[in-house]
């Protein structure tokens, strides 16, 4: 008799369901905790509510924001390790790609943060950099929490359409742009009276480093 071997893969998922689990718990508990809040901040794609009411630049250290934010992490690391998965370039099980990407998200977030906090003081617009960043992070908290259902069924389960991936790239571009002209529209004051530096603002802070960062990723 001729015995064929064939090579045994396992695929460990159990670190990918850890860090699904955590997430619905980090949501499940502001859901809890911050209640009213959080009814509002469900809500905030057919209302702008929200904004207005949490509009303090000490919202962007509370307990409700920092948490969600860790949430969108892990959403927005999920989908860029999945849509590599789908692209043939790696392995959804793979937890090496994904806390490369979760670290290179989570450095690259906060070091723009700094960055943009050293040039707000320069400028003495310090007041509109900590709202805009608020609004920032409020909706694309908001679209990685809603994300989040998407990354656990596109998980556990195989999409061969292209379509999916990138309706969702489209729409995470339409959530920023929707971003600016909110503000534009909120702060239209402050930014006509600093025009300049405003211009100066989004191309330094907002334009060169997704830039940068997309002709890295078409050259490599």
């Amino acid at each position: 008799m001729e015995i064929n071997y064939h090579e045994r893969i396992i695929n460990y998922t159990d670190w990918a369901t850890l860090m699904f689990v955590l997430s619905v718990f980090i949501i499940a508990l502001n859901r809890s905790v911050f209640q009213v809040r959080f009814i509002e901040f469900m809500r905030l794609g057919v209302s702008d509510k929200y904004t207005k009411i949490y509009k303090d630049s000490t919202n962007m250290n509370s307990g409700f924001t920092m948490s969600l934010f860790l949430v969108q992490l892990i959403s927005f690391s999920f989908f860029v390790l999945l849509s590599l998965s789908h692209y043939k370039l790696t392995t959804k099980e793979n937890i090496i790609v994904f806390i490369q990407v979760i670290t290179f998200l989570g450095v690259f977030i906060l070091s723009k943060y700094l960055i943009e906090k050293i040039i707000a003081t320069t400028f003495k617009i310090e007041e509109f950099v900590e709202q805009f960043n608020l609004l920032k992070v409020s909706y694309r908290t908001y679209f990685g929490v809603l994300l989040l259902p998407i990354n656990i069924i596109l998980y556990y389960n195989s999409f061969n359409e292209n379509w999916i991936y990138l309706s969702l790239l489209l729409i995470l571009v339409v959530i920023n742009v929707i971003t600016y002209f909110i503000t534009l529209k909120v702060y239209q004051n402050i930014i006509l009276g600093k025009i300049f530096y405003f211009i100066l603002y989004l191309c330094t802070l907002e334009i060169a480093p997704y830039y940068f960062i997309y002709k890295w990723i078409i050259k490599n």
